[in-house]
């Protein structure tokens, strides 16, 4: 397996994994073409230094896996920069075989090799096997996360 940054043409691929689940099908836009706000969301996410969209690539099934880290500096912790997980998806069919733990692990190193103190997510409480998972990972549920949705 592979582990390399994104680039335009796995954009369809990450987004059907996006789409494949309850949650994702309520958000996601999953049709070819797909939409052009997909190409414009990579390409702001390609040209931030602190944005990593992330595919893992079998050699003969293509873009199996992917994540996007983002790395946020502040001034708290002396300055420190904090890793931020999102999108952890897996292509269907290969869910189950320890391919999200090679992709938290992937995650993990490189929130060490960027410098990061810390390494977050947030997970929908609709997830709960997720929520154990993180917890199996070394993840600990020590903040209570809030959102703001707005209407566009």
């Amino acid at each position: 397996m592979i582990f390399r940054k994104a680039n335009r043409e796995d954009i369809p691929h990450i987004v059907a994994m996006l789409a494949d689940d309850e949650l994702g099908k309520q958000r996601e836009d999953f049709r070819l073409p797909l939409p052009a706000v997909y190409y414009e969301a990579f390409d702001r996410i390609n040209k931030d230094d602190n944005q990593e969209l992330i595919v893992v690539e079998a050699d003969e099934n293509g873009v199996i896996g992917t994540l996007q880290l983002s790395f946020i500096p502040y001034l708290t912790y002396k300055g420190g920069v904090r890793a931020q997980i999102e999108a952890v998806r897996v292509k269907k069919e290969y869910r189950n075989r320890g391919l999200g733990e090679q992709l938290f692990k992937w995650a993990i190193e490189r929130a060490r090799e960027r410098g990061a103190h810390l390494l977050q997510l947030t997970t929908d409480k609709k997830r709960p096997k997720a929520l154990e998972f993180y917890k199996k990972l070394g993840f600990s549920d020590s903040h209570e996360g809030m959102k703001l949705h707005f209407k566009k």
